[in-house]
């Protein structure tokens, strides 16, 4: 069939042509946006679970949604080698801009004084223009240089300038478990206090299943936190995914084609998304049959051995190789860091730098204590179709 036509989205984070599976997590967050209106505050949300479940799908409909509210939204991803204090510095900017204008609220426009001024505590070169005459101004104060005292200021006088505005504030940040400690201790105390005094600003955090463990390390009341593990969709979302999209080109799936699809990609919504796409460029149509779908799976699962797995392993040295090769002999369920060394012929502890290397790379991590595991669905069975050299 026409590829121009396919409705399938493979990548990381693109949106699906058909969101589902995931009601109840859009439906706390519709809340929480109204209820943010009538000054009552919620819970931070904390998305959490593989790579390739949606977790950066979900956030960014969070995104979407607050922004279609008016919302100011500072989306950023971490691990990008930037501080929390210039992400979220350099993704508020925007939305401020939009909102400054020659007539605004005194609150308002004490808020665009102190964000100048957290522009200031981490670019002394740089300046920004709102284009409004802010010298009389009073705000300002978030450049001490210490982040809890710096962010909590602008977040509480943003808080007030869109209160003022009949809006809210979102902060969202995919990757939080590459935050360093501070920063995410920093996070979990403006949602305390966001809470304490009403603010209207709502949190949301999303990462690798280790994030709650991470965030409880970080702060002693990251427990108040809402959690929400994001799974493989359920069988009928899975095949809605697939028929979905293809229904609004016209197109139908055999019922035996969708049961390929879906048991080779294990329900989750990325490869779902690969193999749909293969599988309709394949097929002649106006049906997806399950010779269709089984070439769809086979192409599918070329592509991602040559880019969703491949660009994970060739970050890896040869030892950390071995030590991931030792992993996938128990498959995707996690195996226990003593008997990976046992089959490597090491003692636990020299392994600890290789180990700990590869969680930081983002390859596995640590469910729990004594225990690692792939943070990518399909790693082992990619693995062991890796041929020694």
């Amino acid at each position: 069939m026409d590829p121009v036509r396919n409705p399938y989205a493979p990548g990381a984070g693109r949106k699906p042509a058909a969101l589902v599976g995931r009601d109840n997590a859009l439906a706390a967050w519709q809340t929480s946006l109204q209820r943010g209106l009538v000054g009552r505050t919620d819970q931070p949300v904390v998305l959490y679970g593989l790579r390739g479940v949606g977790k950066t799908v979900l956030l960014s409909e969070f995104r979407r949604r607050a922004t279609e509210r008016g919302w100011i939204v500072a989306q950023i991803e971490a691990g990008s080698g930037k501080s929390l204090r210039e992400l979220l510095g350099e993704a508020l900017y925007g939305p401020l801009s939009d909102l400054a204008r020659p007539g605004v609220g005194r609150r308002l426009l004490k808020g665009l004084k102190t964000a100048l001024s957290f522009k200031a505590s981490y670019d002394v070169g740089g300046t920004w223009r709102f284009g409004l005459d802010l010298s009389g101004v009073p705000g300002g104060g978030a450049d001490t240089g210490m982040l809890d005292t710096d962010l909590k200021k602008l977040i509480g006088d943003l808080a007030g300038a869109v209160e003022e505005e009949g809006i809210g504030l979102a902060i969202l940040i995919d990757e939080a478990q590459d935050l360093r400690s501070d920063e995410l201790a920093t996070l979990c105390m403006i949602a305390h206090a966001a809470a304490q005094d009403n603010w209207r600003v709502l949190i949301g955090f999303a990462g690798l299943p280790s994030l709650p463990r991470i965030l409880a390390e970080a702060k002693s009341y990251a427990e108040r936190l809402r959690y929400m593990r994001i799974q493989e969709l359920n069988p009928n979302a899975a095949a809605e995914a697939l028929t979905i999209p293809a229904g609004l080109e016209d197109v139908r799936w055999h019922p035996d084609a969708i049961a390929v699809v879906v048991n080779a990609a294990g329900r989750y919504p990325y490869f779902l998304q690969q193999f749909g796409q293969e599988s309709w460029n394949v097929a002649a149509g106006p049906l997806i049959g399950t010779q269709d779908a089984a070439l769809g799976v086979a192409r599918g699962t070329n592509a991602l051995d040559n880019g969703f797995f491949r660009v994970r392993w060739d970050r890896a040295t040869p030892a950390e190789q071995a030590y991931l090769r030792a992993i996938a002999t128990d498959g995707d369920e996690g195996s226990a860091s003593s008997e990976v060394a046992a089959r490597l012929g090491r003692k636990p502890a020299s392994l600890g730098p290789t180990r700990a290397s590869l969680i930081a790379k983002g390859v596995i991590y640590a469910p729990e204590h004594g225990v690692v595991a792939f943070t990518v669905p399909g790693m082992a069975a990619f693995i062991g179709r890796q041929v020694d050299a």
